[in-house]
């Protein structure tokens, strides 16, 4: 299952009522961390964990404390210092070094900290704050707009510390053009916990058969396909039809689309080609180009080249600087 937050509080919120569950969320690191403060994970009644807030070596404690906060129906505090020798982190062999705070809050039916409204928003692709007292059972959602990723913070106010945690969707991703190179896209993204939608209007390309774990398969590129875009909020685009007339078909649909990212296959003279099909203006577009598509990770087979395009998308959507497919960007 993927450890993206959505998917974890699909489980939570299919199983609720089935069994006792606790939410654990690291609200502090110093040093070096593996999950940094904001990371969550749930943990339910047979012992379950869902999510990730160490490298894995922490989270038999962590399950085994949960217990505590089940039975005492109070916050569990904890402190893994891999610093202390004296500690269980630094006994476990943790490599990380460094300190990680994390609280272990019950989740129950009369009070769920507000995971039932970031389902909601989550489900309707909607982000927002959520809000932790740090040391207390409470918590809550306020849904609003949050573009991007960004750190959470500990906010001191009158009655406490209070986590404050910036939430957005996970991505959505359109790949135009449903080849057998674009069968390792949408795998890998769904490895992810991405989400994909696919268009391709050739009969023989985008099979259902090829492209289990494709969110949505659509067949025509026209307004309809833009609507799609917009209503579900679809953040980033790849063109790999291997076809410069459907891939330009596809860019004149969205090219007002309110999409963040595009990614073009091949090299630059070929999006150039597209743009041109298409009558459209590179500097008309108001979303961020990579032509050639991806980062230069050195691979030239199809799995390779769906990872260095993911990683291209990853890199734009949450700002982070990474190297260009500069191998491919020859005239």
């Amino acid at each position: 299952m993927s450890n993206q937050l959505s998917a974890m509080l699909d489980v939570w919120h299919a199983n609720r009522d089935v069994t006792q569950w606790v939410l654990g969320t690291v609200y502090r690191t110093q040093g070096s961390a593996y999950r940094k403060a904001g990371a969550m994970m749930l943990i339910n009644g047979h012992g379950q964990q869902f999510g990730l807030l160490s490298g894995g070596c922490l989270e038999a404690d962590i399950i085994r404390n949960a217990r505590k906060a089940m039975l005492t129906q109070k916050a569990v505090m904890l402190v893994y210092d891999g610093t202390d020798e004296d500690d269980l982190s630094f006994k476990l062999g943790v490599g990380c070094g460094g300190a990680v705070y994390i609280m272990l809050q019950p989740i129950t039916a009369t009070n769920d900290l507000g995971l039932s409204d970031l389902h909601h928003a989550l489900q309707q692709r909607e982000g927002g704050l959520y809000v932790q007292k740090i040391g207390d059972v409470v918590g809550h959602f306020r849904s609003g707009n949050v573009s991007a990723p960004s750190p959470a913070h500990i906010e001191t106010r009158a009655d406490g510390e209070w986590l404050v945690t910036p939430i957005c969707p996970e991505p959505h991703i359109l790949v135009v053009g449903g080849g057998m190179d674009a069968r390792p896209v949408i795998n890998i993204a769904h490895e992810m916990g991405w989400k994909t939608t696919l268009v391709d209007p050739r009969a023989a390309n985008a099979r259902a058969e090829h492209f289990p774990r494709a969110d949505t398969i659509l067949r025509k590129i026209d307004d309809t396909l833009a609507r799609h875009v917009t209503d579900q909020k679809i953040d980033a685009v790849i063109l790999m039809a291997h076809s410069v007339a459907i891939d330009a078909g596809a860019l004149a649909v969205l090219c007002n689309a309110p999409i963040r990212h595009l990614s073009a296959l091949g090299p630059r003279h070929r999006f150039n080609d597209v743009l041109h099909h298409a009558g459209i203006h590179r500097a008309d577009l108001a979303f961020d180009i990579s032509s050639p598509a991806g980062l230069d990770i050195g691979g030239q087979l199809p799995e390779s080249i769906a990872l260095s395009m993911l990683s291209g998308i990853h890199a734009a959507l949450y700002k982070q600087l990474a190297a260009p497919a500069m191998a491919q960007a020859a005239e």
